[in-house]
C-alpha cells in the first residue's frame, strides 16, 4: 500500500499535476495517484485556466494535507532533504527557488496561448507577442542556469525543484514546435527523455479525453 496519495486532475492537460507528481518521484515518496473526473468543478476550473488558485495537485501524507505545488516542494524537501530537491549551496538554492517561484507565479501569456496537451502536435503555430515575451524570458532563465552549471539539468547532474517546475514548459515547446537555442533544446530533450517524464507521458496516452473545450483548433 502506498504511503501517500496525490490527487491530480489530468495527465494530458494539467501542468500543475505533472509538477506535483515529479516532485513526489524526485523525493522518493511512494504515492497512489487519484484522478479527478472531468466533471469535477475544481478540476475543470484548473484545466480551463479559470481558477486563480489550484486545489490540485493535493498531497495527503499521513496527517499532512498540502495542495499548492510550491508548498508540496517545501514539504518534501523538509521531509527528505537528502533527496536534493534544492541545491546544497546556499546561493544556488536561492537561485533555484527564485526561478521556480517565477514559473509558479508568472508566464500567464504562455499558459493561455500554449496550453499543455501532451498528445497534440501543431506545425506552424502562430505565437502572439505576449507568449513570445514569455518564451524569451524562459530561454534566458534556462541559458543562464545551464551555462553556469553545465547541464544536463538546470543546476547540474541532478534534477531540482526548478526542473520540475519547467518540465511542463518542455512539453509545450514540443507540442507547439517552438524553436530554441541549441543548449536549451538539449535541456528540453533531456527532460522529455527523463524516465519519470516518459512514465507520465505513457499514462497520458491512455487517458480519456473528457475536457472537450481543450481539444480545439488553434
Amino acid at each position: 500500500m502506498a504511503e501517500a496519495t496525490l490527487t491530480i486532475s489530468s495527465r494530458n492537460y494539467s501542468s500543475w499535476s505533472l509538477r506535483g507528481w515529479l516532485l513526489c518521484r524526485m523525493a522518493g515518496l511512494d504515492v497512489a495517484v487519484e484522478v479527478l473526473g472531468g466533471g469535477d468543478a475544481a478540476s475543470r476550473a484548473e484545466l480551463l485556466h479559470l481558477s486563480p488558485s489550484f486545489l490540485v495537485p493535493r498531497l495527503i501524507h499521513g496527517p499532512v494535507r498540502v495542495w499548492d505545488v510550491m508548498a508540496i516542494a517545501q514539504y518534501l524537501d523538509e521531509w527528505r532533504p537528502e533527496a536534493g530537491l534544492v541545491p546544497a549551496d546556499r546561493f544556488q538554492r536561492a537561485w533555484c527557488r527564485s526561478i521556480a517561484g517565477e514559473m509558479h507565479g508568472g508566464f500567464i501569456n504562455l499558459r493561455s496561448a500554449l496550453p499543455m496537451n501532451l498528445r497534440a502536435r501543431y506545425t506552424d503555430f502562430k505565437l502572439w507577442g505576449g507568449a513570445q515575451s514569455d518564451i524569451a524570458r524562459i530561454v534566458e532563465i534556462w541559458e543562464e542556469a545551464l551555462g553556469a552549471h553545465g547541464g544536463p539539468f538546470l543546476f547540474g547532474e541532478r534534477p531540482t525543484v526548478a526542473d520540475a517546475m519547467y518540465a511542463p514548459v518542455c512539453t509545450r515547446f514540443v507540442t507547439y514546435g517552438v524553436g530554441l537555442p541549441a543548449r536549451s533544446a538539449a535541456f528540453r530533450d533531456h527532460v522529455m527523455a527523463w524516465a519519470p517524464m516518459q512514465e507520465w507521458i505513457a499514462e497520458a496516452e491512455g487517458e480519456p479525453d473528457e475536457i472537450e473545450e481543450l481539444d480545439m483548433e488553434f
